[in-house]
């Protein structure tokens, strides 16, 4: 079943005319697209950069940047032994005290 005017297309694709929609504008969208992606890149540099800018300011003495790459202390959580004094760090959400 055709659901266009081709049959086949072992012809020249000449003689069939346009296949596609908006034949003769690929130059204007490759510079459109171009644009789009230069545009993008200079967005996120400058976002990128801000961001940078904005942590630097927050986190401006040695022992606040350690504490950055050390990341958020572990939750203590309890276990059922708890009863009788025993405690544990929770390493995952998955932890199972048996």
């Amino acid at each position: 079943m055709a659901t266009t005017m081709v049959e086949s297309w072992s012809v020249d694709l000449t003689t069939l005319g346009p296949i596609y929609p908006w034949v003769g504008s690929e130059i204007v969208l490759w510079i459109i697209g171009l644009a789009f992606w230069i545009g993008w890149h200079v967005w996120q540099l400058r976002f990128e950069n801000r961001t940078y800018q904005q942590e630097l300011l927050r986190l401006n003495s040695p022992d606040k940047i350690e504490r950055a790459m050390r990341g958020p202390a572990p939750a203590i959580a309890r276990s059922p032994r708890a009863n009788r004094g025993h405690i544990r760090l929770a390493t995952s959400t998955r932890d199972t005290v048996t």
